[in-house]
This record gives C-alpha cells, structure tokens and sequence, in this order.
C-alpha cells in the first residue's frame, strides 16, 4: 500500500546527468525531483525555473536561485554545499543557493 503523501517521482528523474554538484547525495536527490515534478507541469522553462525555486525556499530554506535552459553560460557564487547543475531531458538546470 502506496503513501499518499509520497510524491512520485516521474521517470525522468531516473535519468538525471548531474555535471557539478557541491551538495549531498538527499539534496541532489531532492532538486532532481523538484525538476521532474516542475517538467510535468509547465511548458514554458521559466515557469519551470518558478516552481522549482518557490518549491526548494519552503522545503529547504531560502535563498535559492534556478536557471533552467537548453543554452546558457553561468557564473555564479553559491553557498557551500547548495549547487548542483544537472540536465534532466533535453533542459539543463542550475540550482544553488546564495
């Protein structure tokens, strides 16, 4: 008997690429979730980028920052262990926190 409360994790979040990641092994976790949930949800990547970062304040504390794309360079400074940049799919997302 499955857990109401237990999100499901859409397959795509089996099939995360992490590329840098300065952040546990849960968290990572977590953010890859929070992307998957995000993709089955909107079309467009800045709503993407929304939810995740709206989704990460309430559940992990705030600053968080997302950027979510197919093309994009960055340059950031993030807190120590809060980054992680992966592609899930064809969008690559960067999700630290400042």
């Amino acid at each position: 008997m499955s857990d109401s409360t237990t999100p499901t994790v859409a397959p795509e979040a089996a099939k995360a690429v992490i590329k840098n990641a300065d952040m546990d092994q849960d968290m990572q976790q977590e953010i890859v979730e929070m992307a998957a949930d995000a993709m089955m949800r909107f079309e467009l990547e800045k709503d993407m980028a929304a939810h995740i970062k709206r989704t990460a304040d309430k559940k992990l504390g705030t600053t968080w920052h997302v950027i979510v794309g197919r093309s994009f360079g960055s340059f950031v400074t993030h807190e120590s262990k809060h980054f992680l940049y992966f592609y899930l799919g064809p969008l690559a997302f960067l999700v630290w926190r400042s």
